[in-house]
């Protein structure tokens, strides 16, 4: 795409969000959230269904009006802005493109409403189109496109008119696996050419991990944490931040103070971790499933390391090497992930010994999360109109 047709004049705004809160008759979709969205930043709000992220990215967009709380975007007040004059671009899950349109009608339907004189119409249309690599495409008909071309086409409308926020709700939920990790690329590579300020709202972890410049972790209408993705996978705040991001084995127990680490009681024995906690509160150490070594009984463990004694329950192939899954006396399953050049051996019956490096297990308060985070659906009742907004 030449200099002259290039759609790299939009610049990313800054959007912050202070205290927004959204009630509803009988639950809270948003509560009290406060978020700060650099100029040009890739963010993504991932969380289960119902966690709030939607209705945050509805309020930005001005389809939901925030119970309380301000939204400002590159300092000016939101609250009473309609959405068509926010300068903002919306990419939803289910396309909406109009099939009796051809793919230029429905690109250029946002340009036609701005009054676009027709000549500059053409232009912009058909550097979209080339930004999404759909040129010469502009004469079909939405019936005439896979899954994935639509998609593109309802990028390429959302960016056409070079807006300064482009928010994206669950847009590659309808795409099967191979074509959503081929557009999670295409739209990475999107935002990187065209400047703009991308919110991106997501379950899916490993899409967020892939996209984001940061993440906002949301669960019951609140942000857990915020971070880039190696920060909220190797330094989680949270046991839901730790369990709902990756894979991932947790060891609960007891803390027991030692020296400067704390120890956690697990049966008959201590692991450490970085980190402290008030002694005898509840709490788990969260290790990622690379950083666990299972090994034979009778193979010595390294001095300083943890190590629980377990048996393999799982093997698990997967190409590159393997998963397994191990089990500790007291039924708690742990996985640990081998390389395919450093296979320990072992089988599934086996006992064998769990053993991690200290510096490696992560101490999370455990009491008030003492189960692992919902894969889907709400923790809070939910009304039938917030099912579909949230």
């Amino acid at each position: 795409m030449s200099a002259e047709t290039s759609l790299i004049k939009a610049r990313g705004a800054r959007i912050e969000l202070a205290q927004v809160r959204k009630e509803y008759a009988d639950s809270v979709a948003v509560d009290d959230v406060s978020l700060v969205i650099e100029p040009g930043e890739f963010m993504t709000l991932l969380g289960p269904s119902g966690s709030g992220k939607t209705t945050t990215l509805n309020i930005i967009a001005g389809f939901t009006a925030a119970t309380s709380g301000t939204l400002t975007i590159d300092g000016t007040q939101m609250q009473n802005l309609p959405p068509h004059r926010r300068d903002i671009g919306m990419v939803f899950q289910h396309y909406a493109l109009f099939p009796h349109m051809t793919v230029a009608e429905n690109v250029a339907f946002p340009l036609k409403q701005r009054k676009v004189p027709r000549a500059r119409r053409a232009e912009m249309v058909e550097a979209a189109l080339e930004t999404v690599r759909l040129g010469g495409y502009g004469h079909r008909r939405p019936r005439e496109l896979s899954g994935g071309q639509q998609q593109r086409v309802a990028l390429a409308r959302a960016v056409v008119y070079e807006p300064s926020v482009l928010l994206m709700d669950e847009p590659l939920g309808a795409l099967d696996k191979k074509l959503r990790e081929s557009l999670q690329l295409e739209i990475k590579r999107v935002h990187q050419e065209v400047g703009s300020t991308f919110v991106f709202v997501t379950h899916d972890q490993e899409e967020a991990l892939v996209l984001s410049d940061r993440i906002a972790v949301f669960n019951d209408g609140a942000i857990q944490q915020v971070g880039t993705a190696s920060e909220l996978y190797e330094k989680p705040q949270s046991l839901f931040v730790a369990e709902f991001l990756g894979e991932s084995s947790t060891v609960r127990g007891r803390v027991e103070p030692d020296g400067d680490d704390s120890c956690l009681r697990v049966g008959d024995r201590t692991v450490r971790a970085a980190g402290r906690l008030a002694e005898g509160s509840a709490a788990a150490i969260v290790v990622r499933p690379e950083h666990l070594r299972v090994q034979p009984v009778t193979q010595p463990t390294a001095p300083g390391a943890n190590a629980l004694p377990a048996r393999v329950t799982q093997e698990i192939y997967l190409g590159s090497g393997r998963k397994l899954e191990v089990a500790l006396p007291d039924g708690t399953v742990l996985l640990a992930r081998e390389q395919a050049d450093r296979l320990s051996g072992v089988r599934r019956g086996d006992e064998v010994t769990v053993v991690w490096d200290a510096d490696r297990g992560v101490l999370l308060d455990d009491s008030s999360c003492s189960t692992h985070p919902p894969a889907s659906g709400d923790r809070t009742p939910v009304t039938t109109a917030e099912k579909s907004g949230r």
